[in-house]
């Protein structure tokens, strides 16, 4: 079944009021009127407008439509499986059936006393909400405060935004743009219908040091010369505190040193692994006792880094 955004075509937010929504339809009806209007695709715009209007202007329609959640105009979706389940009773089949005639059946089996959207046992709407965490609480985990409006359906059956005040513990190896399901924290059900989820979509904050990819990290690692021609040993800082690491002689710039397992934890175990950048840097004043040394070692060197260039630019 393909899915219309009844909100859209009246041009109304989700959680609009009964009176903005016959506002939006009663102008958009005169604008798009056979008899009056002048555009070609006026007829069925109409037409689509009192479609929208006709569902969203009932309560049982409404409350019914809003639980299929959000979803792209055009887009193919299913009800879940117990959209129109009673107790006792087998799921409906939504094979091949319109929206709108969907919603105008579920309406006609009310006024019969058979289990219209009011009776229905409706699930809650899945919500979404964007959390932003430094990148030590990805490394430690850790609990946020989020305050949200979640979708509910009332006593008269509207459909409104409830504020709620949730405190959510994200564990540990939470990696930048993944999403954290939380079962049952999402909009509430209806008529004794499951709860939503709650989907939180983690980003994780830039860091004066590290930069994450997936759960490893990346840190520049600044040498100078000689410790890059000689070797050395040097304390680097990591998440979990500093450690000790060998710097092998003739490291090149750009050279990556790992120490594995000393990334972002993983959700399964063990983790990703950090990656010192070699960059060769030099003072950017060098005292006189200096700047001897470097005459001497120029003087001496028969090291060539531009060899390549002279031997592509021969005939």
């Amino acid at each position: 079944m393909k899915y219309k955004d009844y909100y859209r075509v009246l041009g109304v937010e989700r959680g609009a009021s009964s009176d903005a929504i016959k506002k939006a339809y009663r102008k958009l009806a005169q604008k798009y009127h056979p008899d009056v209007t002048k555009d070609p695709a006026g007829e069925e715009k109409f037409k689509e407008v009192a479609e929208a209007y006709e569902t969203l202007k009932d309560n049982a329609k409404r409350a019914a439509y809003d639980q299929l959640g959000a979803h792209s105009a055009g887009e193919e979706i299913r009800p879940p499986p117990d959209w129109g389940r009673q107790d006792g009773a087998e799921p409906q089949d939504f094979e091949g059936l319109d929206l709108a005639d969907l919603l105008a059946g579920l309406a006609r089996s009310q006024g019969r006393g058979g289990s219209g959207p009011a009776s229905l046992r409706l699930p809650g709407e899945d919500f979404e909400a964007k959390v932003s965490i430094p990148l030590a609480a990805a490394y430690s985990g850790t609990e946020v405060e989020l305050q949200l409006a979640m979708p509910e359906i009332n006593a008269q059956g509207f459909v409104q935004r409830v504020p709620r005040t949730l405190k959510v513990r994200i564990p540990k190896g939470a990696s930048d743009g993944q999403r954290l399901r939380l079962a049952g924290l999402g909009g509430k059900g209806h008529n004794g219908g499951r709860d939503g989820d709650l989907w939180l979509n983690i980003s994780l904050l830039p860091h004066p040091l590290f930069r994450a990819s997936g759960h490893d990290l990346f840190i520049d690692l600044p040498l100078v010369p000689w410790e890059a021609v000689l070797g050395t040993s040097i304390e680097l800082p990591t998440l979990g505190g500093v450690v000790q690491l060998k710097v092998p002689a003739h490291t090149d710039s750009g050279r990556q040193l790992r120490l594995g397992g000393r990334g972002l934890p993983k959700p399964g175990g063990g983790a990703g692994d950090l990656y010192a950048i070699a960059q060769i840097v030099v003072p950017s004043a060098p005292s006189e006792a200096e700047h001897r040394l470097y005459e001497q070692l120029k003087a001496s060197a028969t090291f060539n880094p531009r060899q390549r260039f002279e031997q592509e630019s021969k005939p």
